[in-house]
Parts: C-alpha cells; sequence; structure tokens
C-alpha cells in the first residue's frame, strides 16, 4: 500500500532557515535506507508558506490569497511518498523520523508527522476503504 507521510512545518521551517546541518546528513542516511529497503518513491520539502499561495472555494466564489499564511500547525513542510507493506512498517518508518529529529535537535523539539494511505483511481467506487479493489482482486 502507499502511503504519504507528512511533517508538519513549524517556525523554523516557516523562517526558511536551512536545517541543522546534522540534520540534513541524517535525513540524507535515512532517506538512502528507505531507498535501499525499497520503500521511498518521493520525498521532498516544502518552501514556507510565504512563497505559496491559497484558493479558496466558499460561497459560490473562489478567493486568491497569497502566503505567508499564520496557523503554521495546519502546514506542511515536507513529504515522502512511500510503498509499505502494512501499516505497521510505515509506521516503524515515520517513528525512525521523528526519532532522529530528537536525537539531533534534543528532547525539547517537538512536532507532528502524519501518515496517510494514498487512495487512487482502482480505489475510487470499489469501497471507503483505501486499495479495496486491488486487495479483491
Amino acid at each position: 500500500m502507499r502511503y504519504m507521510m507528512m511533517i508538519k512545518a513549524d517556525a523554523r521551517s516557516e523562517s526558511g532557515a536551512p536545517p541543522d546541518p546534522r540534520l540534513a546528513v541524517a535525513m540524507a542516511k535515512y532517506t538512502e535506507d528507505m531507498t535501499k529497503a525499497g520503500v521511498v518513491l518521493f520525498t521532498g520539502g516544502l518552501a514556507p508558506s510565504a512563497a505559496g499561495t491559497r484558493i479558496v472555494a466558499s460561497g459560490g466564489k473562489l478567493e486568491i490569497t497569497d502566503g505567508p499564511f499564520p496557523e503554521t500547525k495546519e502546514l506542511i513542510a515536507g513529504f515522502a511518498i512511500v510503498q509499505a507493506r502494512s501499516k505497521e512498517e510505515v509506521l516503524e518508518w515515520g517513528t525512525r523520523f521523528l526519532r532522529i529529529h530528537q536525537e539531533i535537535l534534543g528532547p525539547t523539539w517537538e512536532g507532528t508527522s502524519e501518515i496517510r494511505p494514498l487512495v487512487g483511481p482502482d480505489d475510487l467506487g470499489a469501497s471507503t476503504v483505501p486499495n479495496a479493489a486491488a486487495r479483491d482482486r
């Protein structure tokens, strides 16, 4: 099953400051390990919300707003698309990701990662359960 692993933005990522060099090295190793394990399909970071634009549909109208956006806790700073054999496997990778941050940035570092199954064309209409169509074949 494919999953998207996301890391929520924080004040540092929204400032546009580069990551701690030790963290950059550790993340490169982590991504290399995921690649060797055949798990990672694509990974990347996102520019701060100041470089982004939102389009909101409301009341029959569309509103376009340039960043930055004030609610940092709702923003995504980076992501990985992974192929895992199970939810447990992707949770192991996600836990390792946050543990690396804690080890390098210290025990006071706080962050949130969200992991969600990806839904593709084969999943739509077959069931509300992701990948049900592929599983039922």
